[in-house]
This record gives C-alpha cells, sequence and structure tokens, in this order.
C-alpha cells in the first residue's frame, strides 16, 4: 500500500472515529435534566392514551411516528371527541406546524459540506422542542462535519427511550395514581416555556411568548375552539412589530 492510501485509510478511520465519538455525546445529551423532564411528561401520556381506549401498540406507533408531545394529545382529543380521521389528521399537522420554524431554524446549522439530504430529511423527523432547544444550545462548540452524528445520537435516542418509557408505563398505569401524571405530564410545558424564554436570541421572542400566556387563556374564554390558534397569530404577529420597530428605531 503507498503512503498516500495508507493517508487516505488513516483518515477515514479517524473520521469514523470522531463521528462515533460526537455520536455518543448527543446519545449522552438525550439523558440530561430536560430529557428526563421530557420522559416524566410521556408517562402521563401514556396513562392518558389507556384512558382514550388505544393499545399498548398503538400507544408507542404514535410516541415514535408524531413524537411530538403536544400533536400526540391533540391525536388523542380527537379519537375522544369522536372526530373523524381527516378531521384528527388535520389538526395533528396544525399543531406540528409550529415545529416547521425549528427544522428550518435547525437544519442549516447541522449541514455539512458532505452531508446528504437524505441524512438530513431523516434527522429533521427527530426536531420537537427538548431536541431542538438542546442541539441549539450545544452545536456553536461542535465542528461542523460532526454536528449530524451529534444530533443523530441526541434525536432518535430521545425518541426510543421514551417509546419505552410510554411502553412500561401503560403496562403499569393502573398502579399510578392520577394526581401523580397529570402533575408529571405538567412538567413539560413548564419546561418547554423555561427552556425557550432562555434560549430565545431577540427581545421579540419574549413578547411573542408573553402575548401568548396572556392572550391564551382570554381567547380560551372568548372562543374556545380557536384559542391557540388566534393567541399565536396575534402574538406572533405582535412579536414581529416590536421586532420591526425595534430594528428600525435602532437604524437611526
Amino acid at each position: 500500500m503507498s503512503d498516500e492510501a495508507t493517508a487516505i485509510s488513516l483518515d477515514a478511520e479517524a473520521d469514523t472515529a470522531g463521528r462515533l465519538v460526537w455520536y455518543l455525546r448527543g446519545v449522552r445529551a438525550a439523558f440530561s435534566v430536560p430529557g428526563l423532564l421530557l420522559a416524566s411528561a410521556h408517562i402521563g401520556f401514556a396513562g392518558l392514551a389507556k384512558e382514550a381506549g388505544l393499545t399498548l401498540v398503538q400507544t408507542v406507533f404514535m410516541t415514535g411516528t408524531v413524537w411530538a408531545l403536544p400533536a400526540n394529545v391533540v391525536l388523542i382529543g380527537g379519537i375522544l371527541s369522536g372526530a373523524s380521521l381527516p378531521a384528527a389528521a388535520f389538526a395533528v399537522a396544525l399543531s406540528s406546524v409550529r415545529l416547521m420554524p425549528m427544522v428550518v431554524a435547525l437544519v442549516p446549522e447541522l449541514k455539512g459540506t458532505r452531508t446528504p439530504k437524505w441524512f438530513l430529511y431523516f434527522l429533521s423527523h427527530f426536531v420537537a422542542v427538548t431536541s431542538w432547544v438542546l442541539a441549539m444550545e450545544r452545536l456553536g462548540g461542535i465542528p461542523r462535519e460532526m454536528r449530524t452524528s451529534y444530533y443523530a445520537g441526541l434525536g432518535p435516542t430521545l425518541v426510543l427511550v421514551n417509546m419505552v418509557v410510554v411502553a412500561v408505563v401503560f403496562l403499569l398505569a393502573d398502579s399510578l395514581p392520577p394526581t401523580v401524571a397529570a402533575a408529571l405530564f405538567l412538567l413539560t410545558p413548564m419546561y418547554f416555556l423555561t427552556s425557550l424564554w432562555g434560549s430565545a436570541r431577540e427581545r421579540a421572542g419574549h413578547v411573542a411568548m408573553v402575548l401568548g400566556l396572556v392572550l391564551g387563556p382570554a381567547f380560551h374564554l372568548i372562543w374556545p375552539g380557536f384559542d391557540l390558534l388566534l393567541a399565536g397569530l396575534i402574538g406572533g404577529g405582535g412579536a414581529y412589530i416590536f421586532h420591526h420597530m425595534t430594528r428600525k428605531r435602532a437604524a437611526r
């Protein structure tokens, strides 16, 4: 073997070893406090799914495919209300639209010079609030060519762990006090709120969250079926106007 071929082989081995190291770091990040909070919230979800009449296989399948916890809750709500399949699917899709800006923001940060598009499409399935927050906080300190390896460890591990959690809790749900399940379920929105507040890069993000917190309950009293939609549109629009006015004022 020539010296050039040997050098290429050594570089390939070093690249593989580096990717494995960053993959394992991503796996380890899934077992952080945010990951544990997400798992605790899925304890409540498993109990809710069982109360709705879903089977073990259906519940675990929902966790792995729909993935985002709020969308799963919306789907169960549709099942309990007797909604048709197209209506339930539309409600889940509408709930998951909020993840699109996260994907748009995250994927360019993951993309390396040799990253195939199909792999980015695959990784985008695992984008939800917890994985997005963890990734956006840490990707800046990771070499660009290793970022997909890191997220491949983080995102799928979160999904697999919570599929296992849901399966175990589903089997033990009858012995779990309802109050405890409800309390664990509420940990996730609390974590989402504090994490998004801390990771917001501009003041407009804080404005959007405050407006959402105020407008959400108000619209729930006025127009219950469209409370989240109206709060999102008006709160997001108000935050955009605030951001535009702030930039315009700073440019003077």
